[in-house]
């Protein structure tokens, strides 16, 4: 028992604690360098995320400063220090306002919003984690703590991944896509909250002594206070930690059942759907091909009441009371109807301007005799409709009237003979040319 006790002893190598309280509430200020270092880490980070570059998202994490404040509040909780927990979760704030407002301009900014898997994996927190950030916070006090820091710092930044799911969130605000912004920002909650669970934990195993009050009213007070505030950390906390592991052995009992069910019988699987709703739980598939009546539906569903972690959960399989080959055949049908219809219309069409061209074709030796018989100076003349392109791309039609005389019209001629063709050809466009 003793060499067990030796063994997971944390006295030993622990640093002077009045110098560990004090480095403490040094870093859990954000103003100056600490501010510039947060706001280029978030920068940092949400490049890395942008161009989904797994790399940079842990360099930023390295530089990240934001482990400061939550350690400094669960010391504070640990000590009963009530100036330096308001002083902690004021700079908590202020930093995940900051972070949220630099990444969210960040991604507004980027020419590139394509979502990524990095981000994605930062959008549906699990019961993982919780253990991840309760269990590096514990490192990371524990290392706080000694006169060695050693190597564990950098990895519990690592660990705890506070940076990424906070820039997620300000994508999610640049975007509009709140879904993004919540689950993002309901990660990096659970994150804080377990990373200062196990920093009180810590503080409270080695006996860190509570600050002194002013006078023993005010101790209790505050006492109370800082009783209340981890009761109220806790209860949600331990609440929140059992719903997330009901949620993941949900979801893999369901991906079981469906392995077992149908995939490992060769149903090919379109569609699926999982909602953990403790109220509502429900299992929503569907199938290429196959097609289940209602007493396999009925046994299926009966096999799924048989898993505790599934029991209650509605199975939903989608599937119309068509005949699939019946209804493929009458679609292929119709379509062909389609396009006899539509080739119909084509063959109107076509019948209907080339007739619209025939019309535009213009009697030329008629229009000569008649010309003629009111201007006998004129000897030949060419109509035909031409299309005039101007350098700004418009188009005006004319209908040109070339001819050839043997003297000059005059002007009133001109004139006349123009408003005569325009009658005669029935437009309102013709333009005069003379052959030279």
């Amino acid at each position: 028992m003793k060499i067990l006790t030796n063994l997971l002893n944390l006295h030993e190598g622990e640093d002077d604690r009045a110098k560990t309280l004090e480095a403490v509430k040094k870093n859990i200020t954000f103003k100056g360098a600490n501010l510039w270092i947060l706001a280029c880490a978030i920068i940092v980070a949400s490049v890395g995320l942008n161009v989904n570059s797994t790399a940079v998202i842990i360099g930023a994490m390295l530089i990240s400063p934001l482990m400061g404040p939550i350690v400094g509040a669960g010391f504070a909780l640990g000590i009963y220090d009530f100036s330096l927990l308001k002083k902690s979760l004021n700079n908590l704030l202020t930093a995940t306002a900051v972070s949220l407002a630099v990444s969210a301009l960040y991604f507004y900014m980027s020419p590139f919003k394509d979502v990524q898997s990095e981000l994605l994996a930062r959008t549906a927190p699990n019961i993982y984690d919780i253990l991840i950030a309760f269990f590096g916070g514990l490192v990371g006090v524990i290392a706080v703590t000694r006169s060695e820091k050693g190597n564990p710092i950098p990895g519990v930044a690592i660990a705890t991944a506070l940076m990424p799911p906070l820039c997620t969130a300000g994508y999610g605000l640049a975007t509009g896509q709140w879904k993004f912004f919540l689950g993002a920002f309901y990660l990096y909650s659970i994150n804080c909250v377990f990373i200062g669970i196990a920093t009180f934990l810590i503080i409270k195993y080695l006996n860190y002594p509570p600050v002194k009050q002013i006078d023993e009213t005010h101790q209790k007070r505050v006492r109370y206070i800082i009783a209340f505030l981890i009761t109220v950390m806790l209860v949600p906390s331990s609440y929140l930690a059992y719903s997330l592991y009901r949620e993941q052995q949900f979801k893999k009992n369901a991906d079981l059942f469906i392995e077992n069910e149908f995939s490992a019988k060769g149903y090919t699987i379109v569609y699926r759907k999982t909602d953990f709703n403790p109220k509502n739980k429900k299992l929503e598939l569907a199938f290429l091909s196959k097609r289940f009546s209602e007493a396999e539906i009925k046994d299926l569903a009966q096999r799924l009441s048989r898993n505790k972690y599934l029991a209650g959960t509605r199975l939903l399989i989608r599937q119309d009371s068509t005949d699939r080959f019946n209804a493929l055949k009458g679609d292929i049908l119709s379509q062909i109807k389609s396009s006899e219809n539509e080739m119909n219309l084509k063959d109107v069409r076509i019948m209907q301007l080339e007739k619209e061209l025939a019309a535009k074709k213009f009697d030329s030796r008629q229009i000569l005799k008649e010309t003629r018989a009111l201007y006998p100076a004129v000897n030949s003349l060419s109509i035909s409709r031409n299309t005039l392109v101007s350098p700004k791309d418009s188009i005006t039609s004319i209908t040109a009237v070339i001819y050839d005389a043997s003297k000059d019209l005059s002007r009133t001629d001109s004139e006349k003979l123009q408003k005569w063709l325009n009658e005669r050809l029935s437009v309102n466009d013709v333009e005069l040319f003379r052959r030279h």
